[in-house]
């Protein structure tokens, strides 16, 4: 069996050609420019190739280095995740949950503290982005996501579904030209979520206007678009006009009486709200104390303390 070359020399190589600099890779390792030239030359010495021609400001792999770069880079990704995993078995208390940054803010954030009341031994850390995450790879013990609940290797557990409809403040549904029927639009700025463009298919101003038989009310007039919900909902909830709203993202608002939903008409959107998890992590007990929880708060069996069913 052939002798493997330094793990130093490998990761020399590895972040030279992420970089394709030696002097950005010897900043990365904290190395000199010199040190990690001389550990490439050490592998390629080592390998009787060369991998990397060396030009005048810049350097370029070889056939030979275009051919191992792969394999390197996966060996590093799995010994990284490797002690990832170690570290989680050591901290067996903590759970990291990923979710959007719209649903943490409006949904989560200000429900997780009766989750910690009634799992005081489990230390839950909130990732909020819209990252794509592998779940056997990342660092994320379940994911609350808005798709249709496919995902490779994955369990998926339906939380709700979503609907759209127009929302306001109590001021503006109330004042000088109030909200009495959807044509009555046509007198109040517009308020566009436009999270989704380009991503999911969820109901704008025009369909929902199309369907309640508002043709009067142009949906292409000047108004306010944001491409983060909770950043729309937040300015519905200021009174700056009356956003097409997601149900799910503006309970709060809504049962708080921050915002009203002055129509019956709601649309309900392609797609679902699914806690995630892998199937090699189903049996894991903080991942079910935590699907039992969100279970149980959608259902309205959690009170105010978080300790247990709601009476």
């Amino acid at each position: 069996m052939q002798r493997l070359p330094s793990l130093n020399a490998l990761r020399a190589f590895d972040c030279a050609v992420r970089h394709m600099s030696f002097q950005k890779a010897a900043e990365e390792l904290f190395v000199t420019p010199a040190a990690l030239s001389y550990q490439i030359r050490q592998l390629e010495e080592h390998l009787d190739l060369k991998l990397f021609d060396r030009l005048n400001r810049a350097v370029r792999l070889t056939a030979e280095g275009e051919l191992l770069a792969p394999g390197i880079r996966d060996g590093f990704i799995e010994f990284e995740n490797a002690l990832r995993q170690l570290n989680r078995r050591r901290a067996d208390n903590v759970l990291v949950i990923s979710a959007g940054p719209a649903f943490t803010a409006k949904w989560l954030a200000p429900r997780l503290y009766r989750f910690m009341l009634r799992h005081p031994e489990i230390d839950a850390r909130i990732s909020a982005n819209l990252k794509v995450v592998d779940m056997q790879r990342d660092d994320v013990d379940v994911a609350i996501r808005f798709g249709r609940g496919k995902y490779d290797g994955c369990e998926s557990i339906l939380l709700f579904d979503e609907y759209v409809t127009p929302m306001c403040s109590p001021q503006v549904a109330d004042g000088e030209n109030a909200l009495k029927q959807p044509s009555d639009l046509a007198h109040h700025t517009l308020i566009h979520d436009e999270t989704h463009l380009g991503v999911f298919d969820l109901a704008d101003w025009q369909r929902w206007l199309e369907v309640a038989g508002a043709a009067d009310v142009n949906p292409k007039r000047s108004g306010l678009h944001f491409n983060i919900a909770d950043h729309a909902l937040n300015a519905a909830v200021a009174g700056a006009g009356v956003v097409l709203g997601r149900w799910v993202l503006a309970q709060n608002d809504v049962e708080a009486g921050r915002l009203v939903t002055p129509f019956d008409l709601k649309i309900k959107a392609d797609f679902s709200f699914f806690a995630v998890i892998h199937k090699s992590r189903s049996d894991d007990k903080n991942i079910q104390a935590f699907c039992t929880w969100l279970q149980d708060e959608i259902s309205g069996n959690v009170d105010a303390s978080g300790a247990g069913p709601a009476v």
